[in-house]
């Protein structure tokens, strides 16, 4: 406990209980994701769920806090199991080598209290809040991070209020063609993004990783008004 005693020291001792027995399932543990973890991880969360297929790669190094010359290669959802029974060894982790919705059904038999979605792939983030929705999981979905420079123009809002943001428009049709009319909590920029004619997606360290952490502050805020 002398880790947290700064935490427990602001937020109280009960409060700290609740996020010890707080399960929370994450989508993508990359940049956003990663960071997500680390966060959640240095705040007392008991038990953590990482759906990620990917390897760590050396194009991950500007802006994935697993990425290091020294984990090229190793897989990411073990890296951060690794990492995270270095900060906290008592917390639990179940990782899951697949993308999403392959082994949803195992993920889903756990006990979840919340499910973070910082994945890349649309069809896998829908299927994500039809699941969380049937089974009245709360949830928060991660819009757009690339292609963007300014970290102070990432806002927690809902998706309906969102704008700029081409994923966001895309998860916004779906939602109305499906006839969806509840509030998603999303994070979303209000920076449009950089036009870029590379095949890959330009991003650069403090976008992905201050989203994080605003998703972070997000979810133990909603964990810690749970009765």
């Amino acid at each position: 406990m002398d880790g947290f005693i700064r935490l427990i020291s602001l937020i109280g001792e009960e409060n700290f209980k609740k996020l010890q027995q707080s399960s929370v399932c994450i989508l993508g543990v990359g940049g956003v994701g990663g960071s997500v973890v680390e966060m959640l991880t240095r705040s007392g969360v008991g038990t953590f769920l990482l759906v990620d297929d990917d390897k760590i790669e050396v194009s991950n190094i500007n802006r994935q806090l697993i990425a290091t010359t020294d984990s090229i290669g190793k897989k990411k959802v073990e890296a951060w199991k690794e990492r995270i029974q270095t900060i906290n060894p008592t917390c639990q982790v179940k990782i899951y080598d697949c993308k999403f919705p392959f082994q949803k059904e195992a993920v889903f038999q756990e006990k979840i209290d919340y499910v973070i979605d910082c994945c890349d792939d649309i069809r896998a983030k829908e299927e994500m809040i039809m699941d969380c929705i049937d089974r009245n999981i709360p949830f928060l979905v991660c819009t757009g991070t690339g292609k963007r420079l300014d970290p102070s123009k990432l806002q927690i809002t809902s998706l309906d209020q969102t704008s700029y943001d081409p994923l966001a428009k895309i998860l916004r049709k779906w939602a109305r063609d499906e006839g969806i009319h509840q509030k998603m909590k999303v994070l979303a920029s209000l920076e449009p993004p950089q036009k870029s004619d590379v095949s890959y997606i330009p991003s650069s360290a403090f976008v992905p990783n201050a989203a994080g952490i605003l998703i972070a502050s997000e979810v133990v805020k909603d964990l810690l008004q749970r009765k």
